[in-house]
């Protein structure tokens, strides 16, 4: 059994603690200095008798520690961590700025990634192993405690949250206890590269975080050069989960899209997205391509995005187009591990500053829809 304190749910907690032979109240006490003072050690959980502190050590029970290894900060604001897991392995973490100043974490839920998404870095580093729940939440204590309150966290960092998804939606369940973060379930969402499995898994659940899933391409041969799991999950099966999905819980879902000159970003692309998304309750995020070493594709441009946002928006689909955020640092999507996906050491690039904090925001477009 995994003896991380910080893992555990507030029902787990009570377990251990009335196995103990401990008082329930207790409970709350380990999970909130846990989760919203960031105790990450036993002896510092001062509500605890010296002797129940002794009885967990005793245990072996123990309270798990990100460590921060580097933390960039781009020009636009927008903040990236680097940390190193218990056993070695690295993850990257992003923090951004709303317009209205609100602060985003996107958070990564493996070391590495098995998808191999061609326009994605992360791909590059292959899949290292699942993230447990407590390193997942301990993305959000440590970027809290760093600058101030998260408003909403995206699990849209490196790795495939659906193929890891036990510890993501334990982790989902931590973030959103009102003794611990207390972060509103409306203010959480899963993104995933189209497991219809795990969306129909989802939907089945009696919490339900908010749903983004990366389409990218209007047709399965396009879409199969970009993302292998296509092969898998064709887009009409994804949708037959999405309309399972919706059926459960009513939620409107996401679909990402990032546009690459001259591969999926036509008029005509738009058109047979509009027509693929056809009475499904959704949005979709424009996302331009962000270059990395790793990749030979290149951004659509602004106009061209424009362009592509017109059609959707014609055609009633509410659209976001997402304009480059976080590139100086190799913090924007697609490029999370790409100054070491050969092997180095990360490294600060032009435009980004070490171990600062910043608080400017990237521009959003929002056209009209339904």
């Amino acid at each position: 059994m995994d003896k991380d304190l910080k893992d555990k749910t507030p029902a787990e907690l009570e377990k251990i603690v009335v196995d103990m032979g401990q008082k329930k109240y207790l409970t709350k006490y380990i999970f909130s200095f846990i989760h919203t003072m960031d105790v990450s050690d036993i002896s510092a959980l001062s509500t605890l008798s010296k002797m129940f502190r002794s009885q967990l050590m005793e245990g072996r029970y123990y309270i798990s520690r990100l460590k921060v290894v580097e933390k960039l900060t781009d020009a636009d604001g927008t903040v990236k961590y680097l940390f190193e897991l218990g056993d070695g392995n690295r993850i990257e973490t992003v923090l951004l700025f709303d317009d209205d100043g609100r602060r985003t974490l996107c958070v990564s839920t493996q070391a590495g990634c098995a998808m191999n998404c061609a326009f994605c870095a992360t791909a590059k580093l292959k899949f290292r192993r699942n993230l447990t729940a407590a390193e997942m939440a301990d993305q959000v204590n440590i970027a809290q405690k760093d600058g101030g309150r998260i408003a909403n966290v995206v699990y849209m960092g490196m790795g495939e949250p659906m193929l890891n998804y036990d510890a993501v939606v334990k982790s989902v369940r931590i973030l959103n206890h009102p003794d611990g973060k207390n972060i509103g379930i409306r203010h959480l969402t899963v993104s995933t590269c189209g497991d219809a499995a795990g969306i129909e898994r989802l939907a089945d659940e009696d919490i339900h975080p908010r749903l983004a899933i990366s389409l990218n391409a209007p047709t399965d041969a396009i879409r199969a050069k970009l993302m292998p799991v296509t092969k898998k999950y064709p887009i009409a099966r994804i949708l037959k989960a999405v309309g399972y999905y919706q059926e459960k819980t009513g939620d409107r879902v996401t679909f990402e899209y990032v546009l690459i000159k001259g591969v999926n970003d036509t008029v005509l692309h738009a058109q047979m997205t509009a027509k693929v998304l056809r009475g499904v309750k959704c949005n979709v995020n424009l996302i331009e391509y962000n270059p990395h070493p790793h990749c030979d594709f290149a951004g659509s441009g602004r106009e061209r995005i424009k362009r592509f946002a017109g059609v959707l928006e014609k055609a009633g689909i509410e659209t976001v187009v997402r304009f480059k955020k976080g590139q100086g640092i190799k913090a924007a999507c697609g490029q999370l591990g790409a100054d070491w996906a050969n092997g180095s050491t990360l490294l600060t690039t032009g435009g980004s500053t070490p171990l600062t904090t910043g608080g400017s925001t990237d521009r959003q477009e929002k056209t009209g829809g339904k």
